[in-house]
């Protein structure tokens, strides 16, 4: 593709019903067409020797960030957070930065703040955990949803009660050609981030490849 057609694709960001966030675009080919909905299936993870019931969900940006605040609120009073940065990072490797133990309206007030970046950014993704329970919900750098726990009905839930509907077919934009978008003001709004939860120790996520 030239760099003309290259650049009016990276600027459509609304596909039917389904509004992109600046994060991400579909490859110039579009293999995946987005759409809004969630699916259901297992996450295994064999050395682990770890099953668990999990849902991906695609969510259009006028309600993004508030599935996002919705999903949230079934973890728990009190949880742990990880965030993800792939800033200034090469070969789709990152880097996950823990805090442990903070009060769940203390962190989404944080959230609130840094609304801007979760949403828009490509290269910042947050994961939130249970205190003493397999339960993590992560809002990923593509802007999509995935949710870990044994009963996943309070998530579904929450995701049709903001018109979020379950499809038994739903390819996500991760799973083909795409690309991410930042700017330096997001991964210096990453820092701050950083600061204000006061994140330290690395660690994994469920998903975290090298799993």
């Amino acid at each position: 593709m030239n760099p003309e057609r290259l650049a009016a694709h990276l600027e459509v960001n609304r596909y039917g019903d389904f509004t992109l966030t600046d994060a991400v675009r579909p490859g110039a080919g579009l293999p995946v067409r987005p759409r809004q909905g969630y699916r259901v299936e297992v996450f295994r993870d064999r050395r682990a020797k770890l099953r668990l019931p999990m849902l991906s969900a695609a969510v259009s940006a006028e309600q993004v960030f508030d599935v996002f605040l919705a999903l949230i609120e079934p973890v728990g009073e009190v949880v742990h957070v990880v965030l993800e940065s792939s800033h200034g990072v090469y070969a789709d490797r990152h880097r996950d930065l823990r805090r442990s133990h903070i009060d769940l309206p203390v962190l989404a007030s944080h959230f609130c703040e840094f609304e801007e970046l979760l949403t828009h950014d490509g290269c910042t993704g947050v994961a939130v955990l249970a205190d003493g329970r397999p339960v993590e919900v992560q809002f990923d750098e593509h802007k999509l949803f995935h949710v870990y726990a044994p009963d996943l009905k309070p998530f579904r839930r929450a995701l049709r009660r903001l018109g979020v509907l379950r499809r038994k077919v739903l390819p996500l934009i991760s799973e083909a050609e795409h690309l991410h978008h930042s700017t330096d003001d997001h991964a210096a709004a990453f820092r701050q981030l950083c600061m204000r939860i006061g994140v330290g120790d690395f660690d994994r996520v469920f998903s975290d490849e090298s799993w």
